[in-house]
């Protein structure tokens, strides 16, 4: 696809200065999108006005989470008939050459084309593991090897150059004839899951790969504790992605609830993770496992 206009969408909340790295990275792209939106979730540390001395187009509405922010950024992709829009965080940045390589990569039958995820302190090495897919694309759950952790191992996996299998909204390039036919991202998954639920709803008119030369950094968040909030919305949206999509479901739940919790153990103390099961923090806990169960997606605090 040649001479398509491409919309660059970043979403942000309260990370001024990683978002203008951000910005500083896309202005540096040998392939410049057609133009730069950022979708601002009611930032209060200076986002704004870092953004109008810039002179960087952005909305600024109130904090709809994640998936309401790129629910936002693909309408105005819609509306001002753009042919693709490119999709980051703020607190990633893509390699110069990232766009170019995700534009070539977009032939008739590619719904999304995607960068590959690495530490930006150890590029190597990726900030989300890349499950590795049985016969119908989804993510083994037994095997020796059940997550591909680096550049060798996904290259020895994926000699063609490209793997399907895609992590969104870190540099993930989507055409506008895919979304026409799948929609736009469900803002009811509002901060975890909307990723995925996007993914598999685009593999469905279109296939989706990560694009092994196109490369997109990322702090890596191995370290940042879990908030409340965190453990709540990727429990009760986890649970509605393995019902949806996946196979072996229950087996897939009982993973999601013991992920959490030991992932919790280790990004803040065994503490906070025993608040989860016995403490504290065990209705919260319980409640986002019981409305995940029935389905029940959207904001459900208002803090």
């Amino acid at each position: 696809m040649k001479d398509m206009q491409i919309l660059t969408v970043v979403v942000t909340y309260n990370r001024c200065m990683l978002l203008s790295r951000c910005l500083d990275n896309l202005l540096a792209q040998k392939r410049q999108s057609d133009q730069i939106l950022v979708v601002n979730n009611a930032s209060s540390d200076g986002t704004v006005k870092m953004l109008e001395k810039r002179k960087i187009p952005f909305i600024t509405q109130e904090n709809s989470g994640s998936a309401g922010g790129w629910n936002r950024g693909i309408q105005h992709a819609l509306d001002n008939g753009f042919d693709a829009v490119w999709l980051m965080d703020d607190d990633g940045f893509p390699d110069a050459s990232a766009l170019g390589l995700l534009e070539a990569a977009l032939l008739p039958d590619i719904a999304c084309a995607a960068s590959v995820v690495v530490r930006e302190d150890v590029p190597t090495h990726f900030v989300f593991p890349i499950p590795v897919l049985d016969a119908s694309d989804l993510p083994i759950i037994w095997g020796r090897v059940r997550k591909l952790v680096s550049m060798t191992e996904l290259r020895a996996a994926a000699p063609s150059g490209t793997y399907p299998f895609a992590h969104f909204f870190n540099g993930a390039l989507v055409t506008m004839t895919a979304v026409r036919q799948v929609g736009n991202v469900d803002c009811n998954f509002f901060m975890n899951g909307d990723e995925l639920d996007y993914l598999y709803r685009l593999r469905k008119v279109g296939k989706v790969i990560s694009v092994l030369d196109a490369i997109h950094y990322h702090p890596d968040q191995r370290q940042r504790p879990y908030t409340s909030a965190k453990v709540y919305y990727f429990v009760k949206n986890s649970l509605v992605l393995n019902t949806r999509y996946f196979n072996a479901v229950w087996l897939r739940h009982a993973l999601t609830v013991a992920v959490v919790i030991v992932r919790t153990a280790r990004r803040n103390n065994i503490g906070a993770a025993l608040s989860l099961v016995l403490g504290a923090n065990a209705p919260m806990f319980y409640l986002a496992i019981i409305r995940g169960l029935r389905g029940k997606l959207g904001k459900d605090f208002n803090e």
